[in-house]
């Protein structure tokens, strides 16, 4: 009985994994004739990303990744679906609580993410870490950076606070020379770069709107007294490394500031790196 029983069990666990395995492909299928649709869109390749069990008994949410051709020019796309295997839907939401299921789907950060060039706060052996993605001349972001440095240094032995510069440039385009003037000032050693920098009033120098960089220089340098020009902003590698970090944001589906990843899952609330350290 009890050898008939285990093959039963594995019959059905393998014919659960062969039907999981027909839904994923189904998916893929599915998404690579919709996107062949436009005629303008070569397609390269089509990816599960990110596959995650919903709430609602037998439905999976998808994040698919799209490396594309669109006139000419290359392209790198997610879009999010679900699936019970016999339906796809671009959206689905709990009828109780009104929630949108997509609010689910957000990948977990793998561990390069946990780049020790990355920190700013905190013991990078530590059990909790944080990855934060963040403007500085966001708002919501100089309020809310400032208390996620100081806690983390409060509790630093126990958490590890890792920074990601994500600009939001078409709302505060001078964040992207201030975000290139912080990488520089780091690597000359300036300590605790992003706590001054996001303490910083900066209106006394520039609106975020401000298109001139040198007018953001100009600011920086009075602020810290230094003497940095456009030329070490123009730098290749400090580029590279600020177009590394939008990657990186785009990657796990960053769309604003600040965005905040707890142990890899990133926390709508923003609060939960209250609970942890103590």
């Amino acid at each position: 009985m009890k050898l008939i029983s285990i093959i039963g069990a594995t019959a059905l666990m393998f014919g659960t994994i062969l039907a999981s395995d027909t839904v994923d492909e189904n998916v893929l299928k599915f998404e690579k004739e919709r996107f062949s649709k436009n005629k303008r869109v070569e397609i390269n390749s089509v990816k599960i990303n990110t596959k995650k069990e919903m709430p609602q008994k037998g439905w999976y949410g998808y994040i698919i990744d799209l490396d594309a051709k669109m006139a000419g020019k290359e392209i790198k796309a997610k879009d999010v679906i679900f699936s019970n295997g016999e339906l796809i839907a671009p959206e689905l939401f709990d009828i109780k609580t009104g929630m949108a299921l997509k609010d689910l789907m957000n990948p977990t950060l793998t561990k390069d993410y946990y780049d020790e060039k990355k920190l700013i706060a905190g013991n990078p052996n530590a059990k909790d870490k944080l990855v934060v993605f963040s403007d500085p001349l966001c708002p919501f972001c100089m309020d809310y950076l400032p208390d996620v440095i100081n806690y983390v240094k409060e509790n630093k032995d126990s958490v590890a606070l890792y920074y990601y510069h994500f600009p939001l440039l078409r709302i505060h385009p001078a964040s992207a020379p201030l975000s290139a003037l912080m990488i520089v000032a780091k690597k000359d050693g300036m300590a605790d770069i992003e706590l001054k920098v996001y303490k910083a009033d900066w209106d006394k120098y520039f609106k975020s709107n401000e298109t001139d960089a040198q007018k953001v220089i100009d600011g920086f340098n009075k602020e810290f007294n230094t003497a940095y020009t456009i030329n070490d902003i123009k730098n290749e590698k400090i580029g590279d490394e600020l177009s590394a970090d939008i990657s990186k944001g785009d990657n796990v589906m960053v769309q604003g500031t600040p965005t905040i990843f707890v142990n890899g899952e990133q926390d709508k609330s923003k609060l939960k790196y209250e609970m942890l350290g103590n």
